[in-house]
């Protein structure tokens, strides 16, 4: 697994769950917004979503690593 293969990963399992906002996950993500002006403004863009995220994120990585449910993402299961 990769750094990129990490965020990969977040970014599914974050969109895919329907809670969160697509455009707070890329923010969370560093996608980098192109535009100079808005992306120099917009560092605390979705804030309190992106913290509630992040917490939702810690809990289902220690999930995870209890033996917890594993959800396969959607696409995984369309190659089937």
């Amino acid at each position: 697994m990769t750094a990129h293969g990490f965020r990969a990963a977040a970014s599914s399992i974050l969109n895919e769950c329907g809670q969160w906002n697509a455009d707070a996950i890329e923010a969370q993500l560093s996608h980098v917004e192109e535009n100079s002006v808005r992306r120099a403004y917009a560092r605390a863009e979705y804030w309190e979503e992106r913290v509630r995220m992040m917490q939702w994120w810690a809990d289902r990585l220690d999930e995870m690593k209890q033996g917890g449910e594993v959800v396969i993402p959607l696409a995984a299961h369309r190659r089937e």
